[in-house]
């Protein structure tokens, strides 16, 4: 199957010279994923909610301060014809829930991660959610202020976080979405000489007051297709993996994302290797990344690859012009998902910070042992014979 059965030609455009105050506005009035930017009527690129909630920049400049031309943009742009796996595999490590599709080099529309989704309802039964939720869990407490929900999103490149009481028990749920619509709401009524103090309160409204109560939950047992319905039916996102025995617990996450992750999977001989904000990736190639990660996973016998999910996320920090950059590396293996995350100046040392720090999480997993250590034990034995 093509990307042309599901693309579509309606879209929202918006122009380089709109400001960020309305393009924030559309997202609540569309209810829009992403929105097309345009530049003299050709394409310049697309805005997504996350891109809007997580710029620093004011509400008066304009889309041109996040579309810019020196700036790699993020959504792929996808031939008509496309083939819808390999279409997934853009969405993902160019972190969009759309993207362009351009046909004879001309931009013809859209095609949209519920689309696909949407398009493989019935390929779906195969997978259960144990198979492909995210089990690294990043929350947030009733009290905590929306400013603390927005830095933890930007830290950790999400666009959800599981709401925990003092207890530690689920409550609700904070999205990008939630926090987006509050502050173009509150921004809506208030007058031009409040904004910035209008701006602070923002930030300190407890995120208990914009939480989404009760939370769409799943179990991982359940069948990726009932997961993924549950999820277009509700117009959400993701849903939280609560354990069978007490919905009240945290066990992960599951989004839209991740499915379209899986979707992905090829059958190649060499590890497949996805990742995620690709474009932060300069001094090292898709091809080190994979060959180091298989150097790591042909050491343990019984450990078996079938997947493997870099992503890169960038801090404001630099040291002398090279960005901090956060690296996570999560495995697919018969023994269940292993991860190891790591920071580093360039995504060279964060990629090796992070992949010592998974070798170090392989070990500690009971059954898994390293050919060398095994051969270093037997002359051991030799020796003392």
């Amino acid at each position: 199957m093509d990307v042309s059965t599901i693309a579509t030609e309606e879209y929202v455009a918006i122009d380089v010279d709109t400001r960020l105050g309305k393009a924030r506005a559309r997202f609540q009035e569309d209810n829009s994923k992403g929105i097309i930017v345009m530049r003299d009527g050709e394409y310049a690129g697309v805005l997504g909610e996350r891109e809007l909630l997580q710029s620093h920049v004011e509400d008066d400049a304009k889309v041109g301060a996040l579309i810019k031309p020196s700036r790699n943009d993020p959504a792929p742009k996808i031939d008509r014809y496309e083939d819808l796996r390999d279409t997934a595999r853009q969405l993902v490590e160019g972190g969009t829930k759309v993207a362009p599709v351009f046909e004879d080099g001309q931009l013809w529309g859209i095609v949209t991660a519920d689309a696909i989704l949407e398009s493989v309802l019935d390929h779906l039964d195969a997978l259960d959610v144990a198979d492909i939720y995210t089990d690294e869990i990043v929350s947030i407490n009733e009290d905590d202020g929306i400013g603390t929900a927005i830095n933890r999103l930007r830290e950790n490149g999400i666009s959800r976080l599981p709401v925990v009481n003092d207890n530690g028990y689920l409550t609700g749920i904070v999205t990008t979405h939630d926090i987006g619509e509050i502050a173009v709401r509150n921004m809506d009524v208030m007058g031009e000489g409040d904004r910035a103090g209008d701006a602070d309160r923002i930030l300190d409204i407890p995120v208990y007051d914009v939480m989404s109560s009760p939370v769409d939950t799943t179990t991982a047992d359940t069948s990726a297709k009932a997961a993924v319905e549950q999820m277009l039916e509700a117009g959400i996102g993701g849903l939280v993996i609560t354990p069978a025995e007490d919905d009240r617990l945290v066990q992960g996450i599951l989004t839209k994302t991740d499915v379209l992750r899986a979707l992905s999977y090829t059958e190649e001989t060499h590890l497949d290797v996805q990742i995620t904000n690709i474009r932060l990736q300069d001094t090292i190639s898709r091809q080190d990344v994979r060959e180091a990660i298989e150097e790591v996973a042909d050491k343990y016998q019984k450990m078996q690859v079938q997947h493997a999910h870099v992503r890169y996320h960038k801090h404001k920090e630099k040291l002398r012009g090279t960005p901090l950059i956060q690296c996570q590396i999560r495995l697919r293996t018969n023994k269940g998902q292993i991860a190891g995350s790591g920071e580093g100046y360039g995504a060279r040392n964060a990629f090796h910070v992070a992949l010592d720090k998974l070798e170090r999480n392989v070990l500690e997993l009971k059954g898994i042992q390293s050919d060398e250590e095994q051969r270093g034990q037997l002359l051991r034995k030799l020796g003392d014979l």
